[in-house]
């Protein structure tokens, strides 16, 4: 963890200013070695713990970062690796501050595209520690490290044109800005 009080010792701020202008209180750390897809990998697991599926059932995995392990190969397909997920094809999106949502949004778009994709995993993960420059105060004070995890479940409808609707089904949070405490939040229909 990486408190205001602590910046406030880097740079000239303090834990009022923070908390006034972001309502930031502290920050995860990412620990040495640990690495954009450690994170995301622990996201992935709670999430599809969450949605009691198995990797099995995953078709389609999305990691929305800027911060990857490395280029080469993409995040999501380190992710797919450790998780052992062999049914999937995976891919990363790069979108900075966005980027989970273009991850959903593409994802949505994959799941109505294409009725073999059941299980969609999603994750949003990020080390920003490692990029932020710690001497500006207008950046370091927003960033910290971590990842969230959403399964989307593909439902077909019951309607002439079947169409595809999905369910989230659990969505875990590794970083929660404020607080920092790790929460489970469940969407039971997402349109």
């Amino acid at each position: 963890m990486l408190s205001n009080n602590e910046i406030a010792s880097i740079v000239e701020t303090s834990d009022e200013w923070i908390r006034q202008r972001t309502g930031i209180v502290q920050r995860h750390i990412a620990d040495e070695g640990e690495l954009t897809s450690d994170l995301a990998v622990n996201a992935a697991k709670s999430a599809i713990e969450k949605a009691r599926i198995s990797v099995d059932e995953i078709n389609l995995i999305v990691v929305a970062t800027t911060t990857p392990d490395k280029t080469l190969p993409s995040c999501a397909t380190i992710v797919q690796s450790k998780l052992k997920c062999k049914n999937a094809f995976s891919f990363d999106v790069q979108a900075a501050c966005s980027g989970f949502i273009y991850a959903v949004t593409v994802a949505d778009s994959l799941i109505k595209s294409n009725n073999r994709i059941k299980y969609a995993l999603v994750i949003g993960a990020e080390i920003m520690s490692r990029i932020v420059d710690w001497e500006d105060r207008s950046t370091c004070v927003l960033f910290g490290d971590g990842a969230g995890a959403v399964i989307i479940k593909s439902e077909m409808g019951s309607s002439a044109s079947y169409q595809q609707t999905y369910t989230l089904m659990a969505m875990w949070t590794y970083y929660v800005r404020t607080e920092g405490y790790p929460q489970l939040v469940i969407l039971e229909k997402y349109a």
